[in-house]
């Protein structure tokens, strides 16, 4: 990565002397090199854009959003860069509640409902084009001869079916609000400090939760967005199969780089950090270092989703033979895992409560485990009711999916857990069982060995569609499918 020169002060960059960064290789900025980069260069101003496809939708959030608090300033900011080391920075990511109301994706954005008679006008702040007088394009390590171009606030609101202004103006609008406002927190630090005697943590939270709560039922943009994510995640996970071998000769970081490639070709990112578990790693729930061995045999407990351009990410997680085949144990906690799976799908549909699929996915795994001889004489009902099937299944069987894998977490308990299903409901089905290399509780061989199937349900008007379905669920599907892969 190269170093750029930085003005001492970027508003007064033509007043003051231009001072290279400490080690820096030149000694300074002739007038000449200043004057010459103010100049000769083309209009690049683009007219006549079309608005992103989902510019109806975030219409439509907003005038939600409006509509709940009236008369009170809302602010939704963007978020920062993050610094990762030094001078470089994190890969940016805007909050999920600014890109739900936008559509725009771009780092320091804020969006602002300004309240009028009858609801509110919205406005989205942005950094304009980079300012070539003052040398801010080519000085500044955000200029756009750094960094690439970023729309000029007409183009974005073109695209945004917004007004743009310039963000730089945002602190000194928002330091004169006067009347009730409410922010988003934890994203814009700058923001936060314009607003510090404005707002309260219990006003802010309820804006929180309803722009979290507003998400439990997708629109029809959403849902479009999510089967491509899974389409995309499906594609992935046959990369990973065709490349085993290498894996195997190396580690579980090429299973994770393998499906990385896919995500940033198919996609903006991956959804989260990739679950890439071989071995006895499939029995620890959030393995994302992926260092460890690959070996014939084995399991590999792959959790992955692609992120769409979007921000709508999958959540899929198949468990796979690294070899091609389950062994007769491997196969048996297989199917027990599938067959809750099923029960689990089953009983997502409309009017269903919330915690339905869980219970009925849970109540397999207990059967399972008693009929192994596992708990002793204790009954189904007994181990359910104390929770004692948990040693070996650990985690809730699902969760809410859209921009967050995690998403609408900040909902309300009755509106969420406690709720009941509705059509564009997007959740997860993914029960799981795990025997811990160390548990001396379960026999010898079952050691080491951690199932998960995750399939992304849909609730729809007659019951659920499988966003997840084009990846094979069942052990001999699973492994007919591995040995086509694999030629």
């Amino acid at each position: 990565m190269s170093e750029e020169l930085t003005p001492e002060n970027p508003e007064t960059a033509e007043a003051e002397p231009i001072k290279q960064r400490k080690n820096g290789l030149y000694p300074g900025i002739s007038d000449e090199l200043a004057a010459s980069m103010k100049s000769g260069w083309a209009d690049t101003e683009l007219h006549g854009l079309e608005p992103i496809a989902q510019a109806g939708y975030t219409a439509a959030r907003r005038a939600a959003l409006s509509a709940r608090f009236p008369g009170e300033r809302l602010v939704i900011p963007a978020g920062n860069l993050r610094t990762r080391s030094n001078d470089t920075e994190y890969a940016f990511r805007a909050s999920t509640e600014y890109a739900y109301l936008t559509g725009d994706r771009t780092q320091d954005g804020v969006l602002v409902l300004e309240p009028v008679e009858g609801g509110h006008d919205a406005t989205i702040y942005l950094l304009p084009r980079s300012n070539r007088e003052d040398g801010e394009f080519w000085l500044d390590g955000q200029g756009e001869l750094w960094v690439g171009r970023r729309h000029s606030l007409g183009e974005a609101e073109q695209l945004l079916g917004l007004p743009a202004k310039d963000v730089r103006e945002l602190p000194a609008a928002l330091a004169g609000s006067t009347g009730p406002v409410r922010a988003v927190r934890g994203h814009d630090a700058g923001v936060e400090a314009a607003l510090t005697d404005k707002v309260t943590a219990e006003r802010d939270e309820e804006l929180r939760v309803f722009l979290s709560e507003a998400r439990l039922v997708k629109d029809a943009f959403e849902i479009s967005e999510l089967r491509k994510a899974c389409d995309a995640t499906a594609r992935g996970f046959e990369d990973v199969v065709k490349v085993l071998d290498k894996a195997e000769a190396t580690s579980e970081r090429y299973i994770e780089g393998t499906f990385f490639l896919r995500a940033r070709v198919d996609g903006n990112d991956i959804g989260y950090g990739s679950i890439c578990a071989a071995g006895p790693h499939a029995t620890t729930l959030h393995w994302v270092r992926n260092d460890g061995p690959v070996r014939p045999g084995e399991l590999l407990l792959l959790d992955a989703g692609v992120e769409t351009e979007e921000l709508y990410t999958a959540d899929v997680t198949r468990t796979l033979p690294i070899n091609g085949s389950f062994t007769p144990l491997q196969r048996k906690i297989y199917d027990a895992v599938y067959e809750a799976q099923e029960a689990g799908i089953a009983a997502v549909k409309p009017g269903a409560a919330f915690r339905d699929f869980h219970d009925a996915a849970q109540r397999v795994l207990a059967e399972k485990l008693v009929e192994w001889g596992l708990l002793g004489d204790l009954s189904v009902e007994k181990v359910l009711e104390l929770g004692l099937q948990r040693r070996w299944t650990l985690h809730g069987t699902g969760h809410m999916l859209g921009m967050d894998v995690h998403d609408c977490a900040a909902a309300r308990t009755e509106a969420y857990v406690d709720g009941i299903l509705e059509p564009g409901v997007c959740l997860t089905v993914e029960p799981g069982l795990y025997f811990q290399a160390d548990d001396l509780t379960v026999p010898e061989e079952y050691r080491g060995i951690g199932v998960r199937i995750e399939d992304d349900i849909l609730v729809t008007e007659d019951g659920n569609r499988n966003l997840s379905d084009t990846l094979p669920r069942r052990a001999d599907e699973v492994e007919a499918w591995m040995a086509g892969l694999k030629g």
